[in-house]
């Protein structure tokens, strides 16, 4: 799973990506995008180390991807860009709401151009689908006869000049859909990158941004990414005082990278032992047996069943022996849908 970051160039795409990844990245460019890895903060690791000593610990982790930008004069999304969006699970869409740069400081104006270029690349897709899918229906195949219902209903909202994911899919066209990889179906996080000075509250510009993402089924996060960028390079001292400075008490990185997190419809499930502590990720409605897999496709292979609990169990207990005295403890088979906040002992045979 990973997510791609987008938008008009000099929005601050790449200082983003830095931030995230602490990547050091330049500009990314048609023939090769930025790839890199961020961590997800999580304060529930920090909670079990608490709870029992361990020799490291590891966070949950997120693939991002920055894609080159649109030039704002439009001159149009590449092939080989428009392909590296859809190749992405979710779209990051960082939006400019900061001064400096010499152009007008128009947010709407630009999630607009943006969207409406990926809406045409989404629209030469459907209707060469549509077209082959009609051809397909007439010979009687139900499949196809259901994918061209779903295709026309995404040529009449790509028309008004909405995006796919605002249109509402059952859950049959959306498997149809599904192969076409369609941009604008995507999920997406608009991301209105602030000033230093509107870091500590949220200017007309980032409400505007706030609007059309609550209006357009998309997630909203503000953020400084030049303050992010640079904060990520410092240490724990350093990154404090310069927090103070700012009247602020902690980076707005993390919101950013648990928004893609979600965004990704993912979730955290724990190991924890005096070895390591670690988050591990899986989807939201994934089973134990699947999560063991996220671990080692061994483990999934000879699962037989979990110990599971709660992380808040263990900062209520304290430890468990305790958790186990309570009756806290359970064991699932592998039919359990994993919950966010579970931590697991897998128990295997191979």
């Amino acid at each position: 799973m990973e997510a791609g970051i987008v938008g008009l160039t000099q929005t601050g795409k790449t200082a983003l990506f830095n931030a995230l990844t602490a990547a050091g990245a330049t500009e990314a460019n048609y023939t090769k995008p930025n790839v890199g890895i961020a961590n997800v903060p999580d304060a529930r690791l920090t909670q079990i180390n608490q709870c029992m000593e361990t020799e490291k610990i590891v966070p949950a982790t997120i693939r991002v991807v920055d894609i080159a930008g649109l030039a704002p004069g439009g001159e149009g999304a590449g092939n080989r860009m428009l392909a590296e969006i859809r190749n992405v699970d979710a779209i990051v869409h960082v939006v400019r709401c900061f001064e400096g740069t010499g152009e007008k400081v128009d947010p709407v104006g630009d999630i607009e151009t943006v969207d409406l270029e990926l809406m045409a690349a989404d629209q030469k897709v459907v209707v060469n689908a549509l077209d082959k899918a009609r051809k397909q229906a007439r010979t009687g195949e139900k499949s196809a006869k259901a994918r061209v219902e779903a295709l026309e209903h995404c040529e009449q909202v790509l028309e008004e000049l909405k995006p796919c994911r605002a249109a509402d899919f059952t859950e049959e066209q959306q498997r149809e859909l599904k192969s076409l990889g369609l941009i604008t179906a995507k999920p997406v996080l608009y991301v209105a990158n602030v000033g230093e000075d509107d870091v500590a509250t949220e200017s007309d510009h980032a409400k505007q941004v706030r609007e059309h993402a609550e209006a357009n089924d998309g997630q909203f996060v503000a953020v400084c990414a030049s303050l992010e960028a640079e904060l990520s390079e410092l240490d724990d001292a350093d990154k404090l005082e310069m927090l103070e400075s700012l009247g602020l008490t902690e980076p707005a990185l993390p919101k950013v990278a648990q928004a893609i997190y979600d965004l990704l419809g993912l979730q955290s499930f724990y190991t924890a032992g005096p070895k390591e502590i670690r988050a591990w990720t899986v989807l939201k409605g994934a089973n134990i047996r699947e999560a063991a897999g996220a671990i080692h496709s061994d483990i999934e292979r000879g699962f037989i069943r979990a110990e599971v609990y709660q992380v808040d169990d263990l900062i209520e207990l304290k430890n468990e022996a305790a958790i186990k005295s309570a009756g806290k403890l359970r064991m699932e088979g592998k039919e359990y849908l994993v919950t966010d906040g579970d931590v697991c002992h897998m128990l295997f045979n191979v």
